[in-house]
């Protein structure tokens, strides 16, 4: 059995740390990166520190607006799959990368499986909700983290096919974690375990104008600190080419500092105050590490973080995001809401049932 799985960017390669290794046991895997993340620290490095085998095949599509790098890729997956033939398309979460691996094995009529699926913001506006509706509607296999992503599907009358597998992100925190606590850490920065924020901001919504670029230094400065703030690349062209570089990188609360790789990363995570992000994948993993979380959006797809009292939306408002932090305590009871860290091998036995029929 063929499983080609499509990988992009950084919370992709995470999953697929431990979902190859999984996937590796029962079925030939065909790994295709599709080059959305091209920057060799947003991805190599990934790679790399996380044991992901190399991959069979780069498409190197690099920068562009979405519908450009959209195009690129299926045009290069278009071949791909003519090529290599596989019985099954794995896609993982809701980015460019996501979308073009559905449109291609669907237009080629191969089977896809979508892994977090389920997923919904209710906020169409979004490109990732764009992204995993089109991808559920398509896919023959949708692997849940969640109770609450099989019930949107089922609102949405998708059934066939769905399960409830836990979240393979939780899978990699735990395959990783004693990694990470090795790392530097806070002491790389000079800050005290348990004395500082960690902030990350890299959505389009939140750079991709000027008046969003003044409102996160706005709240930037918000952050009472000391704070770290890993950049990602697209981030800082866009506050530099707004021209505000120099007022974020001068704030005296919260030090800008180049991107750093996942292990880093959650070495950063697990000694923080508190996260302020508007990633969806650091969301959870705040939650994985018992962090609480600011989150810079209006709405989010993992609610049940929300409800569960850990995560507090608050838009890109610098006072909310200061009242959030004054308050920001993490339960000493969380609930438990993403599985028992088995998800890849629960998916790997459903992918290899779906590639054999």
């Amino acid at each position: 059995m063929r499983v080609m799985s499509v990988v992009g960017n950084r919370p992709q390669f995470v999953k697929a740390a431990p979902l190859c290794r999984a996937l590796r046991r029962g079925c030939e895997e065909i790994l295709v990166h599709s080059g959305q993340h091209y920057d060799p620290e947003l991805a190599d490095l990934f790679f790399d520190e996380l044991g992901i085998p190399e991959p069979d095949h780069a498409l190197g599509i690099g920068p562009g607006t979405p519908l450009q790098q959209l195009a690129g890729m299926l045009t290069a997956l278009e071949d791909l799959i003519g090529r290599e033939r596989p019985d099954v398309v794995l896609v993982y979460g809701d980015t460019t990368t996501t979308l073009a691996g559905a449109l291609a094995a669907a237009k080629t009529a191969t089977p896809l499986a979508h892994v977090e699926a389920g997923l919904r913001s209710f906020d169409k506006t979004m490109p990732e909700e764009q992204n995993r509706v089109v991808t559920d509607h398509l896919s023959g296999l949708l692997l849940c983290p969640t109770a609450a992503a099989v019930a949107n599907l089922a609102r949405e009358g998708v059934t066939g096919g769905v399960h409830m597998v836990g979240d393979v992100m939780f899978d990699a925190a735990l395959m990783f974690r004693e990694a990470a606590l090795a790392r530097p850490g806070a002491a790389a920065f000079g800050l005290e375990p348990g004395g500082y924020e960690l902030v990350t901001v890299h959505r389009a919504a939140a750079t991709d104008t000027p008046e969003a670029l003044r409102a996160l230094v706005e709240v930037l400065a918000a952050i009472p600190g000391p704070a770290v703030f890993p950049v990602h690349p697209r981030t800082r062209a866009k506050l530099e080419a707004a021209g505000l570089w120099e007022a974020a990188s001068g704030l005296p609360n919260v030090r800008l500092v180049p991107p750093v790789g996942y292990l880093d990363f959650t070495a950063l995570l697990v000694t923080a105050r508190a996260v302020v992000t508007d990633s969806g994948g650091v969301q959870k993993e705040a939650f994985f590490h018992r962090v609480p979380c600011v989150t810079l959006r209006d709405t989010t797809e993992w609610v049940e973080t929300v409800e569960a009292g850990v995560n507090t939306l608050t838009g890109m408002d610098a006072r909310a995001v200061g009242r959030a932090l004054d308050g920001a305590r993490f339960p000493d009871d969380p609930p438990e809401l993403y599985g028992d860290g088995d998800a890849s091998g629960r998916i790997a036995a459903l992918v290899a049932e779906f590639a054999g029929r």
